[in-house]
């Protein structure tokens, strides 16, 4: 019985090790340049970090998935008023969805290189899922997370990331 409450207290730790460093750690990756800066759907936190990048030229465009969404009035007036700015609503409504639009527009655009900004918690997933779909340069740009919400957002993490490995492919 000691042995088996062993394992599972080093798996527990073994599982919130894992969880740290994907979820919580996930280092930015480094952004010089790209042809679009690519916010995902979500968070709050999530346009002002694409904003500041937009700002800084680090893309000529920015995407920002499912701008025109009427519970954000300051998205929409956004992707209403700027050239540079494209909106798309992804189909299926679903990361995997964002990463086949991000795909899409690539092709349609010629894009070689993006930059993709979500919460840090859902980068590793989301990366996974975009290089599926798309094959130029990423980069992976992280918003700040809200401490109260991370176990509940982890916990669904763990969930959408063994879907993800059961439905292969973009």
């Amino acid at each position: 019985m000691r042995l088996l409450l062993l394992a599972l207290v080093v798996a527990e730790l073994a599982l919130v090790a894992v969880s740290v460093s994907w979820f919580i750690l996930y280092d930015d990756e480094p952004v010089a340049t790209a042809d679009a800066i690519v916010v995902l759907a979500g968070s709050k936190h999530r346009l002002p970090v694409g904003l500041e990048l937009f700002r800084q030229k680090v893309a000529p465009t920015l995407v920002v998935s499912d701008g025109l969404d009427p519970r954000s009035p300051s998205t929409q007036r956004l992707c209403l008023d700027r050239r540079a700015v494209i909106c798309p609503r992804p189909d299926p409504y679903s990361t995997r969805g964002e990463a086949r639009m991000i795909a899409r527009l690539a092709r349609e655009r010629g894009w070689s290189s993006v930059v993709v900004v979500s919460s840090r918690f859902h980068l590793y997933r989301a990366k996974l899922l975009i290089r599926r779909c798309y094959d130029g340069r990423l980069a992976m740009v992280g918003s700040r997370n809200t401490w109260y919400t991370l176990p509940l957002n982890i916990g669904t993490e763990w969930l959408k990331l063994g879907l993800a490995e059961l439905r292969r492919g973009c």
